[in-house]
């Protein structure tokens, strides 16, 4: 059996205040947060990528947007409406395409070089998002084991 590196972290920002995940990220010792939104804006203060890259490299810890592996519009309206099998259905086809492809392969080398590793989405409960398909594929492939991160809500 290969040897199993760092973990891959995951981490959903609804209902919670920017201060309570960044010391969620820092207490389990992530070193590098990937943004794996379609679309790094936010209506939640510290959410937006400017705001939320400062206040990550306040605490020493990298930012880094890998578009790519964000959902799609067509999903992000599926998570919405709470049907994670149109969801399933959408984003794996859109893992398919060649830049999601390029992107997961730069993640599973960051992983690797840069850890400890987290992903970051909005939805709160990992099992409702498209993070979950990321960290399963890198678990597999990599051999790298997966826990998620729930900070504080408001």
């Amino acid at each position: 059996m290969p040897k199993q590196t760092q973990p891959l972290f995951t981490i959903g920002y609804e209902q919670t205040p920017a201060k309570a995940v960044l010391d969620e990220l820092q207490s389990a010792g992530v070193k590098l947060l990937v943004d794996v939104r379609a679309i790094a804006a936010s209506r939640r203060p510290g959410f937006s990528k400017t705001q939320l890259a400062a206040g990550l490299d306040e605490r020493g810890i990298g930012y880094v947007h890998l578009r790519g592996l964000g959902t799609p519009k067509e999903g992000r309206l599926a998570a919405r409406s709470g049907d994670v099998a149109a969801l399933t259905r959408i984003y794996g086809a859109h893992l398919g395409t060649p830049q999601a492809r390029e992107e997961m392969d730069e993640l599973a080398a960051l992983v690797k070089t840069a850890g400890p590793v987290c992903l970051l989405c909005y939805e709160r409960d990992h099992r409702q998002c498209h993070r979950r398909f990321i960290a399963e594929i890198i678990a597999e492939r990599d051999h790298v084991a997966v826990e998620n991160l729930e900070a504080p809500q408001v």
